[in-house]
């Protein structure tokens, strides 16, 4: 079946071959020059270029393809650890299968909080409301029921279909499959859907990055072949070191850096129990400075248990315990911790009771209520939060006396749910009302006038865990922000046991009344967000992202799927529900904030090798075009071949291969950053003509003591560029003292090697093919010399640069 209808997916994917995958690497405007270069070359005569040029661009894009292949591969099966799965129904048996496995005909077994994995028909339906806002825009709720109906094209008025992408936000379903995959209405436009415009902090700063670099090259090419050509230099050669000179000035290695770095980060996070979907969340996490995150099971052990059942006055009353068992057991929406604290916390008979409807809950009116039937009379009973419960009841009883709710009352009955708040306690009222037994369904109008039983009183104590882990993440430059549909008491109360300071508090009502400019400005001195439903909470977070900042959103509920997707980094966990595991980037396989912690970790270091190649590229790749302009200006040959500055291309690429595996400095990991691409261009303008400076003093040592030729020149600048923009690395990659800074074994070893192979390469007779002739021992010596004061001025300005940007 599978075979017939393809993987349920919007837009199936499909891996092209190896081949495929492999030929995709030359879609490169550059290596697509080259190749063409060294034709002409070949029809020229020229086939030593031919040939050099071609193996070393193969090597080049070889390298790049193994390297990214690989580290893709192992990311890829990360990632399909945690692909939705859903219950089925195949041969009598109830199984659960990956989504992307469901074919048409399977018979899907639906409860709160699923999304739908495919079209089709409902079997069956239990008070079953589905949200569908992804497909007809509609932001509330839509009850489904399992009768055949005529619906045409319109979406809406289906009440018998579920659709692929809507959730279960109450009661049960069994789905017979219809349509999969790109044949379901969600597949028709599922381009729309799944297209991600947002462009993270670190690829606009990359983007920038290359979009500097790229004028410089162009500008510094266009002047070195003007410059030749009116030198009266031989065309070909002049062509071909322009070239050249592009690949060399040209970071080709930093999609492979950026792509190994990732998808080896993704590998060392899944040791930390933390599941990269997205990989470059991985450099969002490395930025992020705001963290908002709900309350419940972060920084609470979410193992909710039932502490009092008490009357409006405050005393113990067993009829609200009733009432609130009553109410859970029949409810058949999203159960949350409190509902099973509840159920468990004493058994109730139930017998002679049965339901009737259901109003399911939502995060507008926070309450849910049941229509039940016992012996000819029918109650409504609701349960919800204490503020919104108490306005809507006339009435409380206290044992068998109903009285009219006066100010006075109110005022009291408040106290003593905000006391309980107060010290910790997440309440919930508990309401009721009788209506006529013919009542035949319960509406939201049915909501009033209602008399108060009482309250729940619920601990959820804080995780021993979280405290540190705020400490750390505070200390580490991320400002913690607490998002929650709870009580402002009970999370004031929270903060005060976790020691997290309170900064200001702003409720939910108030954010509705604050246009977004003005939410910008409140967002930024609190910490504290309560009383939010889903739409708030995705406002905080695009206000917060308005004001510059890098924001991750920590959840797990249905309520929490906007705010995951409007952040950064979403965040979720393996146990949360199918519509926050879609919306979210990362996914936590371990429920506590330290594991958050140590992915940040690896997000800045991720982030720290990223830029280390970066400042390494850009600065020595601008020193050489800096050497190579000034001397095309006073030289009468080339000062070096084009595949003299190929092979120092390739060479350089392979002695910074293993920065993905490098470690990253403490202090690197101590604060967030962002790509500044200000300061790369002050490090490029700096360093590099330092390197320039040392490049011309190597033109002078060649020329006026060694008297050198065109060979020799070539030959020996070649040698010292290679020694110094390798070398440097052990300088570049720490922004401390290189010599208490630990490279890691494959780096320092792929770089000696470099070092070692540049030097006795012009003495073999392979450097022969390359021009390269053998150099005076005593020039060697020379380059010593220099080689170590370059590394010493590289560090002392580094020291210095630093210290002032």
């Amino acid at each position: 079946m599978r075979q017939r209808y393809g993987e349920n997916r919007f837009i199936e994917h499909r891996e092209p071959p190896i081949w495929r995958q492999y030929l995709a690497h030359f879609n490169n405007p550059l290596v697509v020059i080259l190749l063409l270069a060294s034709v002409v070359s070949a029809m020229l005569g020229e086939l030593i270029n031919f040939f050099i040029i071609t193996i070393i661009i193969l090597a080049s894009v070889t390298l790049d393809f193994f390297q990214e292949h690989r580290a893709r591969t192992a990311a890829e099966k990360l990632r399909q650890s945690i692909a939705l799965r859903a219950r089925v129904v195949r041969d009598g048996i109830a199984q659960s299968i990956a989504v992307s496995d469901i074919v048409p005909g399977d018979i899907v077994l639906l409860k709160a909080g699923d999304l739908v994995p495919a079209d089709g028909v409902l079997v069956a339906a239990r008070d079953c409301f589905v949200n569908q806002s992804v497909l007809t825009g509609e932001s509330y709720p839509v009850e489904k029921r399992a009768v055949p109906i005529n619906h045409g094209d319109d979406l809406q008025a289906a009440t018998n279909a579920l659709f692929m992408g809507s959730s279960v936000v109450s009661g049960s379903a069994t789905l017979c499959v219809v349509q999969t995959g790109s044949a379901t209405a969600m597949g028709a436009i599922a381009e729309r859907i799944t297209a991600d415009d947002s462009v993270s902090p670190v690829d606009q700063g990359i983007r920038q990055f290359n979009t500097m670099i790229l004028r410089l090259t162009i500008g510094m090419v266009l002047f070195v072949l003007l410059v030749n050509l009116l030198s009266h230099k031989p065309w070909l050669s002049s062509f071909l070191f322009a070239l050249a000179l592009a690949v060399g000035l040209t970071p080709e290695l930093l999609p492979m850096v950026v792509s190994v770095t990732l998808a080896r980060g993704s590998i060392r996070m899944a040791r930390e129990q933390v599941i990269i979907k997205r990989q470059r969340a991985i450099q969002d996490l490395g930025s992020m400075d705001v963290l908002c995150t709900d309350k419940t099971g972060t920084l609470t052990e979410a193992k909710i248990h039932m502490q009092s059942h008490l009357d409006p006055l405050g005393g113990e009353s067993e009829q609200v315990l009733v009432l609130a068992y009553l109410n859970s057991w029949f409810e058949t929406g999203l159960r949350n911790p409190m509902d099973e604290a509840i159920l468990t916390h004493k058994k109730i008979d139930i017998g002679g009771w049965k339901k009737i409807d259901e109003v399911p809950f939502d995060f507008e009116r926070r309450r849910v209520s049941v229509l039940l039937e016992n012996t000819g009379e029918r109650l409504l009973i609701v349960k919800g939060a204490p503020d919104e419960l108490l306005r809507l009841c006339t009435q409380y009883i206290l044992g068998d006396q109903v009285c009219e709710i006066t100010n006075t009352d109110r005022d009291h009955i408040r106290d003593v749910y905000r006391s309980q708040e107060t010290e910790g306690f997440r309440v919930l009222a508990i309401a009721h009302k009788p209506v006529a037994v013919d009542h035949p369904h319960a509406v939201v109008d049915d909501e009033s006038a209602l008399v108060l039983a009482g309250f729940t009183a619920f601990l959820d104590p804080p995780r021993e865990s979280a405290k540190p882990a705020l400490k750390t993440l505070l200390a580490a430059g991320v400002d913690v922000k607490i998002v929650t549909g709870d009580s402002e008491r009970v999370t004031q109360h929270i903060c005060q046991v976790l020691e997290l300071p309170v900064q200001g508090i702003v409720l939910g009502s108030e954010i509705e009344r604050l246009d977004q400019s003005a939410l910008r400005a409140r967002v930024a001195s609190a910490n504290i967000f309560c009383r939010l439903n889903p739409s708030q909470k995705e406002r905080v977070i695009t206000a917060l992202r308005a004001c510059g900042h890098v924001v991750g959103y920590l959840g797990d509920g249905v309520n929490d799927a906007p705010a995951l997707h409007s952040a950064d980094v979403g965040i979720s966990v393996d146990g949360a529900v199918d519509v926050a595991k879609a919306a979210a980037d990362v996914i936590l396989l371990k429920h506590d904030l330290n594991v958050l912690v140590r992915a940040v970790m690896e997000g800045r270091r991720t982030f720290g090798n990223i830029m280390k190649y970066i400042l390494m590229g850009s600065s020595s790749n601008f020193g050489n075009m800096f050497s190579m302009a000034g001397a095309s200006v006073f030289l009468p040959f080339l000062p070096m071949l084009p595949t003299q500055i190929l092979l120092n291309n390739i060479l350089y690429d392979l002695s910074e291969i293993a920065i993905p595996l490098d470690e990253v400095d403490d202090a690197e990991l101590s604060q967030p950053h962002v790509l500044d691409i200000q300061l790369i261009q002050r490090f490029m303008w700096i360093i590099g003509p330092i390197s320039s400076a040392f490049d011309f003093l190597t033109f002078g040592l060649l020329l006026w003591l060694f008297k050198a030729n065109e060979a020799l020149f070539q030959t020996g600048w070649f040698v010292e560029s290679m020694c110094t923009q390798v070398l440097v690395i052990f300088i570049i990659r720490t922004r401390g003292n290189p010599l208490k800074s630990t490279p890691h074994p494959l780096l320092a070893l792929t770089s000696l090697l470099v070092v070692t192979l540049a030097i006795f390469l012009p003495f073999t007779d392979a450097g022969t093919y390359f021009g390269f002739v053998p150099l005076p021992l005593n020039y060697l010596g020379g380059v010593v010399i220099l080689v170590i004061t370059y590394l010493l001025v590289v560090q002392f300005i580094k020291k210095k640069f630093y210290q002032y940007f």
